[in-house]
């Protein structure tokens, strides 16, 4: 049987780039997409995609994978696109970008050997999501003192740690915490590695990098690219609306309430000594409640608007992924303001046993779920501030 040598390396390389980087159809739809919305240029105005796009002549697979993170999926620009389906070029940006970023996830994963956890996420998470309280419940039961986990405790100082030991909390997440800041901040580093091209390293690169740092923590504070247009981000009936960015906002604020909580009940435990739980009107309760309520809302209204949004706006493989994260969130927020509520009551060990199971859940899937958007994003948000302040001062020296 006679073989092509061609032919036959063509294919090596193309697995090689399947297994270890973007499959290269992915890579081929996306510079064919690029270099059709380059010519047109009629959405240039939606969000940052398009000018960091316009300031390529070709398109190589760290420009893919630095725009499709860049894009934040407001759709504006297929509802707008000439060249979206029926068209014979059947562009669809939004889907392909989608495509191309989670790709990006893959290939970035710290480490390796757990990077097809995304392809298989909503399972993964769910398992996370059983798994995570049924195990704490029984490590309870085991280890705790007979009859502690179904007896009322009292709203008392120390009362979490009659049913599991301030020290057992503490060393089981502080573990979780290490092993998931490692792995998301190697992801970011890998794939900021590849997109920076060198610009930290020049002249003014450090000047650069404070500016543009500032900028990329406003634009995500304040979620700009969701605005689309100006109008906010394509529904099902291919009107505009600020409810997602909105529904991100209270998922985002709510985050980031909740862990203000934990670091501020921190301080409390370790400087003054206070233990767990704190009174109702403390700031660790406080600022757990609000952000509770931020976790409650955001995901709800996030799903449903994925129920009701346009599909060809997605990739649809994605959807376990999606699902699976926010209703982490969301049980994360019932299982705490529950244990809130009835922390004084015999079902108070029941109730922090689900809640702190759901929590590590949550923790463990963090690094190969819909959470690691976030870091891509905020590294493709400042790589774009320093790319536009460069391009601003080399056109003022010119």
């Amino acid at each position: 049987m006679e073989t092509n040598p061609s032919r036959d390396r063509e294919g090596a390389v193309s697995r090689e780039l399947t297994r270890n980087s973007i499959p290269i159809d992915l890579i081929r739809e996306g510079e064919r997409v690029f270099r059709l919305c380059n010519a047109c240029r009629y959405c240039e105005g939606y969000c940052a995609v398009f000018p960091a796009m316009e300031r390529r002549l070709t398109f190589t697979e760290k420009d893919l994978n630095y725009l499709a993170n860049l894009c934040h999926n407001c759709g504006e620009c297929y509802y707008a696109c000439p060249y979206a389906p029926p068209h014979e070029f059947a562009l669809n940006l939004p889907r392909t970008l989608a495509e191309i970023r989670v790709a990006t996830y893959r290939k970035y994963a710290w480490p390796g050997f757990l990077r097809d956890l995304f392809r298989r996420n909503g399972l993964a998470a769910t398992a996370a999501m059983v798994a995570g309280p049924f195990l704490f419940l029984v490590a309870m039961l085991v280890f705790g003192a007979p009859g502690t986990l179904f007896s009322a405790h009292g709203d008392r100082e120390g009362a979490f740690y009659a049913v599991l030991s301030h020290s057992a909390m503490t060393l089981t997440f502080g573990a979780a915490s290490v092993a998931v800041l490692a792995a998301l901040a190697i992801g970011m580093a890998r794939f900021w590695l590849e997109i920076d091209e060198g610009t930290c390293a020049s002249p003014n690169g450090a000047a650069l990098g404070v500016a543009a740092l500032g900028q990329a923590v406003w634009d995500t504070l304040r979620l700009r690219y969701l605005e689309g247009g100006g109008e906010g981000c394509a529904s099902s009936d291919e009107r505009a609306s600020h409810a997602r960015r909105w529904f991100h906002h209270l998922t985002f604020y709510g985050f980031l309430l909740c862990f203000a909580s934990t670091t501020v009940a921190a301080i409390y435990h370790y400087v003054f000594a206070w233990e767990a739980p704190y009174p109702f009107l403390s700031a660790p309760v406080l600022l757990g409640t609000a952000g509770g309520a931020g976790l409650l809302a955001g995901p709800v209204g996030l799903l449903w608007l994925k129920r009701n949004r346009n599909t060809e706006l997605t990739d649809p493989k994605q959807a376990g992924m999606d699902f699976a994260f926010l209703a982490l969130l969301f049980l994360t927020s019932v299982t705490g303001l529950f244990l809130l509520v009835l922390r004084e009551t015999r079902a108070m060990g029941i109730l922090l046993g689900v809640h702190l199971g759901i929590v590590m859940g949550l923790f463990v899937a963090m690094p190969y779920g819909k959470f690691v958007h976030a870091t891509y994003r905020f590294a493709a948000l400042l790589r774009n501030a320093m790319e536009k302040r460069r391009s601003s001062s080399e056109a003022g020296k010119g």
